[in-house]
């Protein structure tokens, strides 16, 4: 990566402010008195969103700290007309699974058939090189019905989303959860099932209970081709009556290749991740138990619907699925009995165990004190205070687990607004590339920031283990991610990013954004 000078004094400074006190002046904590109403204003748009505005700081303390957080509770408060128009222009964001794989998957499908019966006719000594393929694949599909087209409005969504919407916490809260509850979209149809990922499970319900956010996880499609348990089936010594005749339909119980018993990668998962934690005091005999509760859980394909329509009809009901959702298959469920954290599942059930395993692990106390502990992090500190992740731990088991009751008690409770939790977190990328946006009033389509913030090392939606990216300052501090920050500084404040305008002066002429910037220092150049 090669820095590139500014032309000028001016940007030189602004590059410094945006870049260097974003990384490392985040770390200065305020002295031992406590916050002004404004360090209380400017603390709570950093922390329930992604940075002031001009003006912001201002409005905010106005019209008082408590009376904005209690507004930011409730985003269905807040109008967001002006962003629901732009989001209008990104028309695969309202696409149907169905809809998706017709126009972006069938059409890569037909073109790999149609180059492999090409291939077929080419004597072997003049077969083309694997890249040779690839732009011939490229050329075959036009550009409209790329997938990659899913991931670019994706990725342009959400940072116009976290740049202009008015629901600043609610958005706070959606990369959270996306990052909780992580899918990597490059791992084949998840490129199409992510859409529909953050559309129709995390976004309608991050401010419900968190049994029902972890219940649509679950059964969500994307997480059951990501993690594998779409192809999760009885082993041998569990398989129940009939399972030989559903398995003459070859994988229609699967989304991947050969698979042919239990896997235990989700339960595994779903146990360290999402819900109890990594000490949670479960045991690998808890994660096999937990995976055979969970077999036959699986996504109704479209190559599949045939099949599963002749096996159906051969049995006398018909399937109701539509391709790309939730399905139970009961002809390749486990029907043994099991026993999961000491948990009896009596032999001959179906679906039911199933949610009735996700329910419990979403009310054990273990999961409480995981979730509070991420959520401190995310909007308190790296290390949050013992004491008040005891006390959010316990405000979510006793509201059975609402979300919105939770995130209040973190964010009306005494440590909130302890001067040493001031301006001492590290932004991410993510949260940089927006704040930055943000405090200089720029307008964006969100694609270009979308790539810079790739280049910074947090590719949205690509980050390919299942723990998510960190929440903490390791994570991005170092040489490299500081001067990929000043890159990103150089072009926002020279205009150089397409699709993007900003207003640079901004910076000299607005006292609190250039505080949130470059701090007292930077208010003196």
């Amino acid at each position: 990566m090669v820095m590139r000078a500014p032309r000028s004094p001016f940007p030189l400074v602004l590059t410094a402010a945006i870049a260097g006190a974003l990384v490392l002046g985040a770390t200065i904590g305020a002295g031992t008195d406590a916050l002004t109403p404004r360090e209380q204003a400017l603390h709570a748009l950093n922390r329930l969103g992604f940075g002031p505005r001009p003006g912001d700081v201002e409005r905010v303390a106005q019209m008082g700290v408590p009376a904005y957080i209690e507004l930011q509770l409730h985003p269905e408060r807040i109008s967001d007309s002006r962003i629901d128009a732009k989001l209008a222009a990104l028309p695969t964001l309202a696409m149907s699974n169905v809809e998706l794989y017709a126009r972006f998957e069938t059409p890569v499908r037909e073109a790999r058939k149609k180059l492999k019966a090409e291939k077929a006719d080419v004597p072997a000594d003049g077969a083309a090189s694997e890249d040779d393929d690839l732009r011939k694949l490229r050329d075959m599909v036009p550009p409209e019905n790329r997938p990659r087209r899913i991931l670019e409005d994706l990725t342009a969504a959400r940072v116009l989303r976290a740049a202009e919407s008015e629901r600043q916490l609610n958005e706070v809260l959606v990369d959270f959860w996306m990052n909780h509850f992580n899918v990597y979209a490059n791992k084949g149809l998840d490129r199409i099932l992510i859409a529909s990922f953050e559309r129709d499970t995390i976004r309608p319900r991050i401010w419900g209970r968190f049994d029902a956010l972890l219940l649509a996880t679950a059964q969500s499609p994307a997480m059951l081709f990501y993690l594998d348990n779409a192809r999760s089936v009885a082993d041998e010594e569990h398989r129940p009556a009939g399972y030989a005749r559903a398995w003459m339909f070859g994988r229609a119980a699967s989304t991947g290749k050969g698979s042919r018993g239990r896997n235990e990668n989700y339960a595994r998962e779903l146990m360290e991740l999402h819900t109890l934690g990594v000490d949670g005091g479960y045991t690998q005999k808890d994660v096999t138990e937990l995976a055979r509760v969970l077999t036959g859980w699986s996504i109704a394909q479209p190559r599949e619907q045939n099949d599963d329509r002749m096996l159906a009809a051969r049995r006398g009901r018909a399937e109701s699925a539509e391709p790309g959702s939730f399905v139970f298959r009961a002809r390749v469920h486990d029907t043994g009995e099991k026993t999961v954290l000491g948990q009896s599942f009596p032999s001959g059930a179906g679906l039911e165990e199933g949610e009735r395993a996700i329910r419990m692990l979403a009310r054990r106390p273990e999961t409480a004190r995981h979730i509070a502990f991420q959520l401190c992090q995310r909007l308190v500190a790296d290390e949050p205070p013992p004491a008040l992740v005891a006390r959010v731990a316990q405000r979510f088991l006793a509201t059975d687990g609402d979300l919105r009751e939770t995130v209040r008690a973190i964010l009306t409770s005494p440590e909130f607004f302890e001067p040493k939790y001031y301006r001492a977190k590290i932004k991410s990328p993510f949260e940089y590339a927006v704040s930055a946006i943000r405090a200089v009033n720029a307008t964006t389509d969100g694609r270009a920031v979308a790539k810079q913030i790739a280049e910074m090392g947090e590719p949205l939606y690509l980050c390919q283990p299942p723990t998510g990216y960190a929440d903490t300052a390791e994570a991005w501090v170092n040489a490299g991610a500081l001067l990929a920050r000043v890159n990103f500084a150089v072009a926002l404040t020279e205009g150089k990013l397409p699709g993007t305008s900003a207003d640079p002066a901004l910076l000299k002429t607005e006292p609190n954004t250039a505080l949130v910037l470059g701090g007292p220092d930077f208010q003196q150049q």
